[in-house]
């Protein structure tokens, strides 16, 4: 599922910033929504969301880099599809300004990022024109982030039952590992103690001469 998301993000994002190149103009905004959004095309060299100056193009995507390889080398670890989810937004956002940062104008390692998304003025204020890769990375990190808070963990389990599970898992293995020596659980052992003591019951009753009296009881004739 990670790979998959992390796919859909990235072609999403390719696919948006060509048609934005193809059909925009920087300084020729269009306007959408009433003005609530602005396709303003812009070239950016800094972070996401057009932080930072320029000049740190390289630093930039060597850290885009490390991060999906990181991802990428706990992949296999993931049995959470909500992490999966989370982490392949991140994977699919950082590749889609590392593709920018890597093949466009002015050459490898000095591109800049298409940005093209203004809301509310066509200049990037209040906020800071973006482009559909930033905004897989936000909500990848903001879903991380919840889960984090709610004690969900990657292996698909949850903070605080780890130790219940792990008892769980301690309690059906010593009892199979029981079965499997041949020595009775606890309730097999009870209803053996029970039948021996009935054989043992018949074999005194069979034993004890005919007409005395059972041990215990009283003769009342005395």
């Amino acid at each position: 599922m990670l790979a998959g998301i992390a796919v859909a993000a990235l072609v999403v994002d390719i696919i948006t910033k060509v048609v934005v190149v193809a059909h925009l103009r920087p300084g020729d905004p269009v306007r959408l929504l009433g003005g609530a959004v602005y396709l303003s095309l812009t070239r950016n060299q800094g972070a996401a969301f057009n932080i930072g100056g320029t000049g740190y193009t390289a630093i930039l995507a060597a850290v885009a880099a490390v991060v999906i390889i990181v991802i990428v080398r706990f992949a296999r670890r993931l049995r959470s599809w909500q992490w999966a989810v989370a982490l392949g937004l991140v994977v699919g956002g950082a590749g889609g300004n590392l593709t920018d940062r890597l093949f466009r104008a002015p050459g490898p390692l000095r591109g800049g990022v298409v940005d093209f998304i203004s809301v509310f003025s066509p200049d990037g204020h209040p906020w800071p024109i973006f482009n559909v890769a930033d905004s897989c990375l936000v909500v990848g990190v903001i879903i991380a982030v919840l889960l984090e808070l709610t004690g969900r963990r990657m292996d698909g389990t949850r903070a605080g039952r780890g130790a219940d599970d792990a008892k769980a898992v301690d309690d059906a293995t010593t009892a199979d590992d029981l079965r499997a020596d041949g020595e009775p659980t606890d309730g097999a052992s009870t209803g053996t103690t029970r039948a021996e003591d009935r054989q043992a019951a018949s074999e005194r009753t069979e034993i004890e001469p005919a007409g005395t009296e059972p041990a215990g009881r009283t003769d009342r004739s005395s």
